[in-house]
């Protein structure tokens, strides 16, 4: 009787999994489901995942718990593997299945995919019928009444009629015409047309009512102002938007999407931020700004222009706002956002290079819902702090009083984040400092904070304190620290007057040591930090005293003039076992204590070792590190080989992040052996690596999904064409980074707009030879290169900047 009524059941149990199929794959046993209840839910018509690769990482890692290695040697296998057939393969995120390839399981399918992968992102032809593919499904993105959640960030496949395809009615009923007019579609979007002249009315879209949060980071290719016309009639219930690193979204059509999805509230338009931040570089020359203009082969149109802001009344419900990087955004953007935006909270400005003190000052006094405010390296300055502290009223507007304290937006905010902004001076941001009372998240780097400002900090809800690189003492951050013991996040670094000697006694205590001032120990007892980052006056004794607040500590840097010693760092394991980054700069380092690191802190994914006293070698790797996912070796690993080099792929084989300064005993065949145990490696540095870029780039192109890859000084050989080259073999890379010095023909070709592809931002270093004074010979005068300038290229949505610097960055 049981044995029927669960017959009876299964299906019903097998759709209630398949629709919440993100939920069973997160519980702990879901490696003990049986596999044909695995499988009945992965076919099920109503399986629905965030993305194809949530579903992918979900059935390997079943694979992984359920299938021995030896079913993989014999000559069957294990027919438990044919249920990898059913991902499609060609909809999986282009990192992800770069690095599968060594994944047993799944390289073949891998290797398919990626292949697929470029093909489509690359390719500058479009064609439906090789989508369909006679009415294959594999590159249907999985959308059912369900979903609410659709991923599709870093898949540069993702095309506007590939994305509309899936919207359609299923492939196999598409007529010629429908097929015909979605041609017609790619081809227009190709030359540029204005989407407006688009009639989207001819396309049947289907209408999915649950989803609510769309990401298309990453998605190099995808037309995204065409995009938002079938995210409105597809998706009416949308609320969240991120569409990262996506260049070619003109803000000025931000109306246009606030218009077309009236239910939006949170919209991601981050991009990289322009090294050329004014306070931090010397410019030694500028170019005149270069257009983007862009014409077909059989006209001469060009970019349509843009149709000036038009506001109609319609207020928006956005609630946070991302722009951070943009230097396409300017005051006059501000001021419409503040009159469409009213029920604005949250807004990220980082870097925004073109906007003014004054523009931001006035988006802060329209919207007097605003607690959140980031706007590190931008002119936030004395206009920004008058209207933060003026007295705001619902129905007055804004009325400059500055009596009423507790009525000002400075009083109500809850994070602001205003690092490297030195347009604000002491009395002003004193000013400021003293009215966030209800402050959680406070950044002041690089200003000109002092101890009185911090002194007059009175709130008591603070989480996060950044203060590195300013002139505050001990006493001034011990006073915050007392009156805020839920302080999560401390940053420190590059404060050299936490140097200052400390005449404080602690009360009620036994002898205090002359090393470690009052501060540490008063840290130590209030807090339950999360993130500490400090440098001048941090030593083995200050570590100790800490000790009561860092137990749950996740992230432990120590910078410049900090001392913590071998014994000090072979303490850190014990002190903070939950640590899942670690990053030492000018520490006492050696293959003890990073063997200790990696043996003991079993969370660790990040572990940055640079310009450390002592040197590593490949004892420092030898037990396995599977967590670990970006590592810097910078100036301590002088005598690492190819071989050394290979067994940190053996050991650290999930790393997708590498920076090595200083390895001069690579080769070139070194190249082989990144691409081969990292091959979905996103980000490499490579500086003064010996010779391995001599016999130029090759085996590196292998690495398909990089976003950032720096090459200086690894060895002249780089051909002239290779940062043209790279964009386009490389679907996703964004940051480029080489030197003259490399250069096989002494300089190197500079991408225009239609050879970026979806490049940002590109640095070429050039160095001048000078004469060594010291250590000449008889035989011939020795030289050395030195770091002359930098030419640094950098895209947006409306033109290329060109500027050159002395910074080498």
């Amino acid at each position: 009787m049981g044995y029927h009524a669960a017959i009876d059941f299964i299906p019903q149990l097998t759709g209630y999994l398949a629709r919440n199929f993100i939920w069973m794959a997160s519980c702990d046993s879901f490696h003990n489901i049986p596999f044909e209840l695995l499988l009945s839910c992965v076919k099920h018509p109503c399986l629905t995942v965030d993305s194809e690769m949530h579903l992918c990482d979900a059935i390997l890692l079943w694979l992984a718990a359920n299938t021995k290695p030896s079913d993989l040697l014999s000559s069957t296998g294990d027919s438990r593997l044919e249920i990898l057939r059913e991902i499609r393969t060609g909809l999986l995120s282009l990192p992800f299945a770069a690095g599968k390839r060594r994944c047993p399981f799944f390289s073949k399918f891998a290797e398919r995919s990626v292949v697929a992968i470029c093909s489509l992102a690359t390719s500058r032809s479009f064609s439906l019928a090789d989508i369909l593919g006679g009415g294959d499904c594999k590159l249907r993105i999985r959308l059912t009444e369900y979903t609410k959640v659709l991923d599709l960030s870093s898949c540069p496949q993702i095309s506007l009629p590939l994305l509309l395809l899936d919207m359609l009615p299923s492939s196999n009923n598409l007529d010629k015409m429908l097929m015909k007019k979605l041609n017609q579609l790619s081809l227009k979007l190709e030359h540029h047309m204005d989407i407006s002249r688009i009639q989207w009315d001819i396309f049947p879209v289907l209408t999915f009512e649950a989803v609510q949060v769309v990401d298309v980071s990453n998605c190099s290719v995808l037309h995204l102002e065409a995009a938002i016309e079938c995210f409105s009639k597809s998706f009416p219930s949308l609320t969240t938007l991120k569409a990262a690193y996506i260049l070619n979204f003109r803000t000025m059509k931000l109306y246009q999407l606030l218009q077309r999805c009236p239910l939006l509230s949170e919209i991601d338009l981050i991009v990289d931020s322009t090294p050329v931040i004014p306070a931090k570089v010397s410019v030694i020359a500028s170019f005149p700004d270069v257009t983007l203009q862009i014409s077909t082969s059989s006209s001469d149109e060009t970019y349509p222009s843009v149709p000036a802001f038009h506001f109609s009344g319609q207020l928006s419900n956005i609630t946070k706002l991302i722009l951070e990087g943009r230097t396409d955004i300017y005051d006059s953007d501000l001021h419409n956002i503040a009159e469409c935006c009213p029920f604005l909270c949250c807004i990220n400005l980082n870097a925004c290079t073109s906007i003014t003190d004054s523009g931001i000052s006035i988006l802060v006094l329209k919207c007097i819902e605003l607690h959140s405010i980031y706007a590190c390296d931008t002119s936030f300055g004395h206009n920004c702090v008058l209207s933060l502290c003026c007295s705001i009223s619902r129905f007055d507007a804004v009325e400059m009083k500055m009596a009423d304290r507790t009525n000002s937006l400075a009083y109500k905010l809850q994070i602001l984040h205003i690092g490297g902004c030195k347009g604000i001076n002491e009395i002003s941001l004193l000013e400021l400092i003293s009215q966030t009372h209800r402050i959680r998240s406070l950044c002041l780097r690089e200003t000109q904070l002092v101890d009185n400002s911090l002194y007059k900090f009175s709130g008591s809800s603070l989480e996060m304190l950044d203060v590195s690189d300013t002139k505050v003492s001990f006493h001034a951050v011990g006073h915050v620290v007392r009156g805020n013991p839920y302080l999560k996040c401390l940053i420190a670094r590059g404060c050299r007057h936490l140097l200052q000697e400390e005449n404080d006694t602690l009360e009620n205590s036994p002898v205090l040591s002359y090393n470690c001032p009052v501060f540490y120990y008063e840290l130590g007892k209030s807090c339950n930090l999360e993130e500490i980052s400090l440098g001048w006056g941090f030593s083995f004794f200050s570590l100790e005293a800490l000790r009561p607040a860092i137990k749950m500590l996740k992230t432990f840097i120590v910078g410049l003039g900090g001392s913590l010693g071998e014994d000090g760092l072979k303490l850190v394991p014990t002190f903070c076992p939950w640590l899942e980054t670690l990053i030492l700069y000018f520490q006492v380092i050696s293959d003890s204590v990073v063997r200790n690191i990696l043996g003991t802190l079993k969370n660790l994914q990040v572990l940055a070792l640079c310009y450390c006293f002592g040197e590593i070698s490949s004892l420092s790797f030898q037990s396995s590190a599977p967590r670990l996912r970006k590592l810097k070796l910078e100036r301590v690993s002088a005598h690492m080989t190819n071989d050394d080099l290979l067994i940190l792929t053996q050991n650290c084989m999930n790393l997708t992040e590498l920076s090595l300064v200083g390895c001069r005993r690579l080769n070139s065949e070194s190249q082989d052996t990144i691409s081969n145990g990292w091959p979905g490696m996103i980000s490499l540095h490579l500086e003064d690596c010996g010779e391995v870029t001599a016999k130029g780039v090759t085996s590196l192109m292998n690495c398909l999904a990089l976003e950032d890859l720096l090459l200086r000084h690894n060895g002249l050989g780089i051909d002239r064409n290779f940062i043209i080259r790279a964009a386009s073999r490389m679907p996703l890379l964004r940051k480029v980074a080489v030197d003259v010095c490399d250069a096989k023909d002494g300089d190197f070709d500079l991408p225009d707009f239609p050879d970026r592809n979806f490049l940002r931002i590109v640095k070429i270093a050039r160095c001048n030879l000078k004469r060594r004074t010291l250590g000449s010979t008889k035989s011939g005068t020795c030289t050395t290169p030195v770091h002359a300038e930098t030419l640094i290229l950098t895209w947006d949505s409306r033109k290329l900047s060109r500027t050159v610097i002395k910074e080498r960055l």
